[in-house]
This record gives C-alpha cells, structure tokens and sequence, in this order.
C-alpha cells in the first residue's frame, strides 16, 4: 500500500515515464524469446559504437530513464535482467531522438561457467548495464543512431 501512496504521490511526467519504462520492458521482454538474428537488426549498426560525447540537454532524460528502467524492472511479472533492461531503454531513448549503443559480453563465473550481461551507453553515461560490466568481454555491440531528417 505504501509503494501505491508513493506511485501516486509522483507527477504526471513521472508516472508516464514509469509506465512507458513497464511497456517497454515488456517489449524487450518479447524481443528477448524470438531468435536473436530476428532481433539483431532492431538494435542498430551491429559492431559499431556511437560517439562518447553528447548534447547537455540529454543528461537529464537520460537520468530519469536510468532511474524509470532500475524502478520498473523489479516490479515487472517476467525476468527483467540486463539484457532485457539495455532493450527497453534503447527503445526509449531512440524514442526521443537519442544515440546509444548496446554492449554485450561474456565472462567465466567463480565456478568456470560461462556467463553474460548486456549494457546501454549514451554518450559518456552508462544508463543500464554498469554494475560489474569491467568483468566481461565485449563479444558484440550495437550502435543506434539516429538519422537526422533534415
């Protein structure tokens, strides 16, 4: 009841981001049971990076959708993992005209067995992903820029 107060007790732009962050988790959700070569192309460049620097305007949207995915994602019915979390806040910062790329890795746990974890970088800011990324081998990335129309 006390996580409904505080839900309710939130903006309107806050409850839409958070909602939009459910929806889009749940979208990558989908995209994570269908072969990875059908998803693949949905990600952007494959083998390609976007740049590390970034519009100063952005630092801020790209905050709130760090925070709305971290929120969300433990409140989802499904597994909410990082590659499932790198999918969904991709979509939403291509949503908003914003470049990321998407890393995936491969590492040895304790025990040898192989492991791996999926992380989002805009700019120079991790925005899923970060925590224990230095431990894993980057096997493939994913770079989803934006075009500009004009």
């Amino acid at each position: 009841m006390n996580k409904l107060k505080t839900f309710l007790s939130f903006n309107w732009q806050t409850k839409t981001l958070l909602f939009e962050s459910y929806i889009y988790l749940g979208l990558a959700r989908i995209l994570k049971g269908l072969p990875f070569s059908r998803v693949a192309p949905s990600l952007g460049d494959q083998m390609a990076e976007t740049a590390y620097t970034f519009h100063s305007s952005d630092k801020e949207t790209l905050s709130l959708i760090k925070q709305a995915i971290h929120i969300m994602s433990r409140y989802t019915f499904w597994e909410s993992q990082c590659l499932v979390k790198a999918i969904a806040a991709m979509k939403m910062l291509e949503r908003r005209q914003i470049e990321s790329t998407l890393y995936l890795g491969t590492a040895k746990d304790e025990k040898g067995e192989f492991i791996a974890h999926a992380w989002l970088r805009s700019g120079p800011f991790y925005v899923t992903g970060s925590e224990g990324m230095e431990r894993f081998t980057v096997v493939s990335k994913f770079a989803k820029r934006i075009e500009s129309g004009m």
